[in-house]
């Protein structure tokens, strides 16, 4: 029998030691410093950069608590698909607790918190409670952005004249913004003027867009009240007449240049000629790391007065190729630059106002254009963020401004049936004979 000769023996004992010495150290550095890499093509694994945001802005516990039994013929152990959908959110926040209750064996513990559906959440936070039946990140960030709230904010929108309603479900209407500012903890509300004494006091901010009849004098006394009074607004004003709000325009010191908004930009990307495209972004919290394409359609330009009383901040600039122009536009072409009636852009086509009255931060939005958050155009780029962020600045939450969660992208491949069998087949058959080949060659070559 043949021993290794010492030195070998030496060179393979301290070879085993140092393997041995860097997979503890590798462990280690792992176990305190962990690191991962998404390399899903939808980033299923990892929590959008919004979701993140909403976590760093709730100090504290949160509990989560799942009413769900723990096997389902369909999708297997329960349990174990929920543990690992939370573990995306506890890799940013550790102190985010989950526990599991089953609804058929403790259905008294499920009656109390009113549970509706097996596999429900609750989501407690702040001693406060929000219930989710679906479980994706759009839901649960959605009420963890709703915790984040400060308060419950009342949310009012001017209403009598043929307004667009928030809660409406016409292409003109704003119903799928209303939808999203109430996932996000909003209450909203229509204000009638002509009942309403005034613009209530509890009511964080009031939304006006474009009426098709005029307001009454007396309606404009209580909106002008509100106004010097401190309140927050939001003013959709599209391409038409005023039907009364002139007085409110001349308060705020606005200078609205008749006529509509024409971008090039927006033919060659094979959008209507009289859309705005949203082409840069000036700083202010409300466009805070926002870089999303924006589409404002027949929209209109925004102008002001410098004052000592009022700060000014535009929003959105739009059309840095394009004019302004009060001429028809024929058969959806657009019209040729006249330098004699025209305007240049670039133009603003949403400002920002501030000032600082009775002690606080009064802070009103002017968009130039009411479609850009309706329902047939909200779901444009980044028409549905920039409309919350804007309704966030508004109602003093400026850290919850952050882009929305998203829909995950569709990650379902698609094959032939050609297709699956070269694939079969190469995993089966060629794989498995290519290294028996390799395996045989390896073997003779010993041999020889």
């Amino acid at each position: 029998m043949k021993f290794p000769q010492p030195n070998l023996l030496l060179k393979n004992i301290a070879f085993t030691a140092l393997l041995l010495a860097a997979t503890v150290t590798l462990y280690q550095l792992a176990a305190r410093h962990p690191m991962q890499w998404d390399m899903t093509q939808s980033a299923s694994n990892s929590l959008q950069a919004s979701s993140v945001d909403v976590l760093k802005q709730l100090p504290g516990e949160i509990k989560l608590t799942v009413y769900v039994t723990g096997q389902d013929a369909r999708m297997g152990d329960v349990h174990k698909l929920v543990r690992d959908f939370a573990a995306l959110y506890r890799r940013h926040k550790p102190d985010i607790t989950l526990a599991f209750i089953d609804p058929v064996k403790q259905p008294e513990e499920a009656r109390k918190v009113n549970i509706q559906v097996n596999g429900e959440m609750l989501v407690e936070y702040g001693g406060r409670v929000e219930h989710i039946t679906m479980l994706n990140e759009q839901t649960l960030t959605s009420a963890l952005l709703r915790l984040a709230h400060n308060k419950e904010h009342l949310l009012m929108y001017l209403d009598g004249h043929g307004e667009r309603r928030l809660d409406g479900i016409a292409n003109h209407d704003l119903g799928e913004f209303g939808k999203r500012l109430q996932q996000n903890g909003f209450r909203i509300s229509p204000l009638n003027l002509t009942l309403a004494q005034d613009v209530p006091s509890n009511a964080s901010m009031l939304v006006i867009t474009q009426p098709q009849a005029d307001l009454l004098p007396g309606e404009l006394d209580k909106l002008l009240r509100y106004i010097a009074g401190g309140g927050n607004l939001l003013w959709l004003i599209d391409a038409e007449p005023l039907h009364g709000l002139e007085r409110l325009s001349e308060k705020l010191g606005l200078l609205l240049t008749p006529g509509t908004v024409f971008d090039p930009a927006a033919e060659e990307m094979r959008a209507p000629a009289n859309w705005a495209l949203g082409a840069g972004y000036p700083p202010h919290p409300i466009t805070q790391n926002f870089n999303l394409i924006t589409a404002f359609p027949s929209a209109r330009t925004i102008g002001w007065e410098e004052s000592g009383e009022w700060r000014h901040t535009p929003l959105v600039e739009a059309a840095p190729r394009g004019w302004v122009s009060s001429r028809a536009q024929q058969q959806g072409k657009l019209p040729r630059f006249d330098k004699n009636r025209d305007v240049a852009g670039p133009v603003t086509i949403a400002l920002a106002l501030q000032r600082n009255i009775n002690d606080r931060d009064q802070r009103i939005v002017v968009a130039g254009s009411g479609s850009f958050l309706a329902n047939a155009y909200s779901g444009n780029g980044g028409n549905l963020d920039l409309g919350i962020n804007m309704v966030n600045w508004l109602s003093n939450e400026d850290k919850l401004i952050a882009i929305q969660p998203r829909a995950v992208k569709d990650g379902a491949i698609t094959l032939s049936k050609t297709q699956l069998t070269l694939i079969g087949g190469g995993f089966l058959l060629a794989l498995p004979a290519l290294l028996m080949l390799v395996g045989g060659v390896l073997w003779r070559r010993r041999r020889g």
